[in-house]
């Protein structure tokens, strides 16, 4: 008797591949096209708080937009989604800095040893 495992849930993706007839020359999950669409606005506002100026075709942000999704999506997969991914990196970034000043360990050597014959 062969039992059938659930690989083939992990294996399935939901690809967009194009409009109809029209294929695209890459395949990417729907979440990929979601996490772009949320980052380039990102990448605007954050452009607009350096310069105060909103280009009309914004190459830059497209680029960052494109290269941050394929770094988010790098550690993505069945068991880690991207929210969870995203949301790591934020907290490890924020909490796991090494403390300013340099701090040293308590000394854990004895001064004076005594030896008593007896115990008091």
């Amino acid at each position: 008797m062969r039992l059938r495992t659930d690989d083939d849930i992990y294996r399935a993706r939901l690809v967009y591949l194009g409009p109809p007839g029209y294929t695209l020359p890459i395949h990417l999950p729907y979440a990929q096209y979601g996490v772009f669409i949320l980052l380039v606005p990102f990448f605007m506002f954050l452009h607009w708080l350096v310069t105060f100026e909103v280009e009309a075709f914004p190459a830059w942000e497209i680029a960052l937009a494109m290269v941050s999704t394929s770094f988010i999506f790098r550690y993505v997969d069945p068991d880690r989604p991207a929210r969870a991914v995203i949301r790591t990196a934020l907290t490890d970034w924020r909490r796991t800095r090494e403390p300013a000043v340099e701090q040293r360990d308590p000394r854990l050597v004895a001064a004076r040893i005594r030896v008593r014959e007896e115990l008091v």
